[in-house]
């Protein structure tokens, strides 16, 4: 069995069914994010977290990710950070910010992937858990999304691919 979980696999358009392990993460919590704050909240956290992790000799073991535990409204709330080798002990503090350990859950899942611009992952999340539910599924939360292609200031924007995952009941 590989260690890549399956939603980093090979790009699917296709929602697939899977079982996550529980991955370790070192993450930032979030709380009531306006969406015109995304983008510097986001660039805030992994300008600072990556070198923090490597400072410390703390393995990433994948791309950035973001935890949602409740439905995005008129604000977010939601952890922002990365998949670790090894569970961090204790808070890390940098650049003033405090980063916490936390993991992404063992559970049954839906994905697929998102190719595109950030600006399509609300809709493609609406999408996908209308597809779970037509699948006699319960979307469940916490539900995150893997950011498997990194972004940069010159790249373009339909190259990016974000992973969408939703823990599903029934």
């Amino acid at each position: 069995m590989s260690d890549t979980p399956t939603y980093l696999a090979p790009p699917h358009t296709q929602v697939t069914y899977v079982t996550t392990q529980q991955i370790p993460t070192v993450v930032r919590m979030a709380e009531e994010v306006l969406p015109s704050d995304m983008g510097r909240i986001f660039d805030e956290t992994f300008r600072t977290l990556v070198p923090a992790l490597q400072e410390r000799g703390i393995e990433i073991a994948g791309p950035a990710l973001a935890l949602h535990h409740r439905m995005p409204g008129a604000t977010m709330s939601f952890e922002l950070g990365f998949p670790v080798g090894a569970p961090l002990d204790g808070e890390l503090e940098a650049g003033g910010i405090t980063f916490y350990p936390s993991s992404m859950p063992a559970t049954r899942v839906s994905t697929v992937s998102h190719l595109g611009g950030y600006d399509g992952l609300g809709r493609a999340q609406g999408d996908l858990m209308q597809r779970v539910a037509a699948d006699g599924r319960q979307p469940a939360l916490p539900f995150w999304e893997v950011y498997v292609t990194a972004p940069s200031p010159d790249m373009d924007p339909s190259t990016l691919r974000t992973a969408r995952v939703v823990p599903y009941e029934g």
